[in-house]
C-alpha cells in the first residue's frame, strides 16, 4: 500500500468534501455541518464543537482513504471512475444507514421516536438527512463522488 499517496490525497479528498458540504450549507441549500454534528458529540460548548468536529471529521477522512486504498490494491488500479462509484456507495451508505443511527449514537441529539427534548441541541437527520433540507442527499453524494474522484485519480497501487 502506498501510504503517503493515501495521507496526502486522503487529506486532499476530505478538504474538498468538507468545503463542498460548508459550501453548500453556507449557501443555504443544506442545513447539515458535519463537523458541527461531529463535535457536539464530543463537548457541548456549540462555539468550540465546529473545530473538535472538523478535526474528527479530518480523521474519520484518512481512515475512509485507507478503505478506498486498500479496495484499488485488490483490484490492481485506481482510477477516477472507480473512485467515483466507491464514492458513490460510502455516500448512499452514510445517507441511508447512518444517518438513522445518530439519534442513538449522538448525546445531544433528539430522536425522531421521541420528539424534541428541551436539553437536545440538534435536530435528528432522518431518512437520506431530508430533515437538513431536500437538497442534503443530492449534495452530500455529490461531496462523496468528488471524494471518491481524488482519491482514484491520484492514487498509485503499488507494485
Amino acid at each position: 500500500m502506498n501510504v503517503p499517496a493515501v495521507l496526502l490525497w486522503g487529506f486532499v479528498a476530505t478538504i474538498v468534501l468538507t468545503t463542498v458540504m460548508a459550501a453548500a450549507q453556507g449557501l443555504g441549500l443544506s442545513r447539515m455541518s458535519i463537523p458541527f454534528m461531529l463535535g457536539t458529540m464530543m463537548t457541548p460548548n456549540r462555539d468550540r464543537a465546529p473545530l473538535l468536529g472538523f478535526v474528527i471529521h479530518l480523521l474519520n477522512g484518512w481512515g475512509f482513504a485507507f478503505i478506498y486504498a486498500f479496495a484499488f490494491e485488490s483490484w490492481g488500479r485506481a482510477t477516477w471512475w472507480l473512485g467515483a462509484g466507491i464514492g458513490l456507495v460510502h455516500g448512499l451508505a452514510v445517507l441511508v444507514a447512518v444517518m438513522p443511527l445518530l439519534p442513538g449514537l449522538h448525546p445531544r441529539m433528539a430522536s425522531e421516536h421521541r420528539g424534541p427534548e428541551p436539553t437536545r441541541a440538534l435536530e435528528p437527520p432522518g431518512f437520506m438527512a431530508l430533515n437538513y433540507g431536500q437538497r442534503t442527499p443530492l449534495l452530500t453524494l455529490v461531496a462523496h463522488v468528488f471524494y471518491g474522484t481524488i482519491l482514484g485519480s491520484f492514487y498509485a497501487v503499488s507494485a
